[in-house]
Formats: C-alpha cells, structure tokens, sequence
C-alpha cells in the first residue's frame, strides 16, 4: 500500500460550531486549522470512531469554554495512510491502528510525568480535539474521514479485536481498565462498578478479565440486572429498589470504581460499602460540584479516595492485549457516520446498550 499525501482539503468532519450542536447539530465541513504533518506523525484514514460522553460535553462548552468549530471523537480506528520517517513502535502504512484521548505530551527528557510513564498528566498534554498544538494547529477527532496524530499516541490494534469493538476501548476502556490495574483488581479483591452506562459496563468486563473474587454492578434501576449478570458479573445492586441497600451490603468491597457524572449521587452511602482501607476511584466528572460529603465517611474506616483519567500510552497497550487474550466482547452499537448527529442524541437520551461506534462506510 502507498503512502497518501493528504491535502487541507482532505480533513472534513462533523464540525460543532456553537452549543446548539450537542442537540443533534453539527454540520460537515472543513478543518480550519489542522497541524502540519511532521516526521513523528501518522495520518489516518478513519473506518470508525466510537461516541465518548466527553464529546457531548465539549460540544455543549460543559467543562468549560471550547474553541468552536470543533470536532470531536477521540476513540479512533482506522488505516495509516501516511508514517513519518521517525514515527515510533514501528508502525507501516496500511497498519489498522486507532487513536485514543491523547494526541500529544512534550516527550522531554526533563518532564517527570513523560519519563515515568505517565503522559497523560503532562502539562504539555494536547487533547485529540479542541486543543492547540504548541507548533501550531488545532486538534481535531474521528468524528471524520481522516487524522493526523504524533505516532506516540498512536496503537497497533491486535487481529482479533473487531474496529468498532476496539475504538471505544481507546478511551473508555482505558478509563476504567487504568485505575483497576492502579489499585490491585485481581485475586483476592471484591470489587465494585458504580454507574452501568458505557464506562461501566467496560469496568465490569475488565474487573472479570482482571480476576477479582467478585465483581459487583451498582445502579439505580433494576432494568440493566440481567445484562449485569451476563456481562460477568456476581452481583448487582439497584438503589432505588431498597432503601436500605448500603446498610445490607456495608463493608463488602475493596475497591469501587464510580463512573457516574451526577452531583446527586449518594457519594457517602458509596463509601459505606468499603471495608476498612477500602479504595473509592472517581472517573465520572459531572459538569456541577460532586455532592457533599461527611469527612467521618471516610476517616472512620481509612478510606483511599482519589480520581483518574484516561490512561498511558502503556496501559492502552496492555488492556487492548488482556483484551485480544481473554476475548472480551464489548456491548456495541453500530450506527454511519452519516448519522453522526443522530448517533449523539441518542446516547444522550441513554439509548445506547452500551457503547456507540461510528462507521465510516467510505473508507471500510
């Protein structure tokens, strides 16, 4: 396969210009400021590209103030179409590989964050989309026919693992897959996964995958039981049905792992179902304030609370080859790319069981 030289022209997407476009009103069109290829770089012709929640609140300016036009999705897979001369882990044109949340870090020898593994606290990070670069350009996502990114943050995809299977992997995979690896899921720890939504259910396949003695889903309503259950899982909790769950199950878990992104949530009812030295992670960031909290929550049982984003370019790795090994099969839901601004009211409306991706049929 020949190396493609891409023109400006070539970076069309679902471009969001204002807050109105998380309704369903994005409009295809050009890239206005793409980064200029370097050597470092990979451009990729874009098959898929799976729907994150952090997309509908970019588009909707709900973390903050965005850099319309924009366009989102940071859960790419797709062909190398181009691999500059010093592009890394030796990827080749015509390579399927895929693109998480991250496009680039600083890489310097003198950044404690890039040389101990973790790029994704660098203060230099630059995000797959709505960020600029420091030489110049904007990012922009896979919700479009191709993207440029430094190879670095590019990932071969194993074989074995479909395109729309491995694409939401990128980002929520990894979100959820990082901070179970962090804090010990495996033989021995009983483990919970609060909020069965997209991350959710990808923290119940990884905490089966991982070993952990038991693996308990938390929601609200008693409807997602069943898929809990067939997803791995030993247990399930629905709040809403029993007022007196947290005391029923106070001090069964190890580790929870919350995805939920409500100011409203029952944080300290959560917590009550740590044992002593237990571990609470945070992933869901809700626009709004997390809910208040009594501190004797936590002090009383010498709780661990802490929060984590996406993952390293190392654990993105890893959790797509746990994945290739122990053949974990995502819940996806397939829908064009012509149907981008569909696809993104309806996993808003919560229709989505329980991932969305995105397929570019032109380039299949």
């Amino acid at each position: 396969m020949a190396a493609k030289e891409l023109k400006k022209s070539d970076f069309q997407g679902w471009l969001g210009h204002d807050k109105e476009s998380a309704q369903g009103n994005m409009v295809w069109g050009e890239f206005p400021h793409p980064k200029e290829f370097e050597e470092t770089d990979v451009d990729i012709e874009i098959t898929h590209c799976g729907i994150c929640g952090s997309d509908i609140h970019t588009l909707r300016s709900g973390w903050g103030a965005v850099p319309y036009p924009v366009c989102v999705g940071h859960e790419i897979v797709g062909r190398a179409v181009k691999v500059g001369s010093k592009a890394e882990k030796g990827i080749k044109v015509g390579d399927r590989v895929g693109v998480g949340a991250q496009n680039s870090s600083c890489l310097r020898a003198d950044c404690e964050e890039c040389t101990s593994g973790l790029e994704q606290h660098c203060t230099r990070s630059v995000n797959t989309y709505a960020a600029p670069y420091p030489q110049g350009g904007m990012s922009y996502g896979g919700y479009a026919d191709y993207h440029r990114c430094p190879s670095h943050f590019v990932y071969k995809i194993p074989d074995s693992i479909p395109s729309e299977e491995a694409a939401p992997m990128l980002c929520g995979g990894v979100t959820v897959y990082s901070p179970l690896k962090q804090n010990g899921c495996g033989p021995g720890k009983k483990v919970g996964i609060v909020g069965v939504g997209g991350l959710g259910h990808f923290g119940l396949l990884f905490a089966k995958a991982l070993g952990a003695d038991k693996v308990v889903g938390i929601s609200r309503k008693s409807d997602k039981r069943a898929d809990v259950l067939q997803m791995g899982a030993d247990e399930y909790i629905a709040t809403d049905d029993d007022e007196n769950w947290a005391k029923k199950h106070s001090r069964s878990l190890d580790l929870i792992i919350c995805t939920v992104s409500s100011p409203k949530m029952p944080l300290n009812k959560y917590l009550q179902l740590l044992r002593v030295k237990g571990t609470f992670v945070q992933v869901g960031a809700p626009e709004d304030k997390l809910p208040e909290m009594s501190a004797f929550a936590f002090i009383g049982k010498g709780i661990s609370m802490t929060g984590s984003m996406i993952g390293s370019p190392a654990e993105v790795e890893e959790m797509l080859q746990l994945a290739a090994d122990k053949k974990i099969k995502p819940w996806i839901n397939k829908y064009s790319m012509k149907d981008a601004n569909k696809a993104i009211v309806d996993i808003e409306a919560g229709k989505a069981r329980y991932r969305i991706s995105l397929v570019n049929e032109k380039h299949l």
